[in-house]
């Protein structure tokens, strides 16, 4: 299910032709991000490594995780969006043995910042300790 998550974002955005029409698509998909319960606006949700506030946690329904952000800047809570629906709905186990290489299969790597993209990993290493710390039974 994480490809064919992946699969959704990378034919969304390869119908723009630049980097602007992308960066716009991502502010977007960001503004559309109403699932975020306030309350984990907190240190404990904070991801360290970005450039912007942006805060991650993580719901378990029936085995399957689901991921909910925000952040302070737009594009940052686009990306946030973005990499919460390609993990959202699996398993710890399938979060933990997917190898998805987020900024290469969307492309995104040569329209975003290097800060940006240590932002993304950032974001990445918080789902899969999330994913590892629900598979161990937390």
């Amino acid at each position: 299910m994480i490809a064919d998550n992946l699969k959704e974002i990378v034919d969304e955005l390869s119908i723009f032709d630049d980097a602007l029409e992308k960066y716009e698509y991502i502010i977007e998909i960001g503004s559309q991000n109403f699932d975020f319960d306030e309350s984990y606006k907190s240190d404990k949700y904070l991801v360290s490594g970005c450039s912007s506030s942006v805060w991650l946690y993580c719901t378990k329904v029936n085995d399957k995780l689901f991921f909910h952000s925000d952040s302070n800047a737009m594009i940052a809570k686009g990306l946030a969006t973005i990499i919460c629906k390609v993990y959202s709905g699996n398993s710890s186990k399938e979060i933990l043995n997917s190898d998805v290489k987020l900024l290469e299969k969307i492309n995104l790597s040569e329209i975003i910042t290097p800060v940006r993209q240590n932002g993304v990993a950032s974001m990445q290493r918080y789902i899969l300790k999330f994913a590892k710390d629900y598979k161990d039974g937390s």
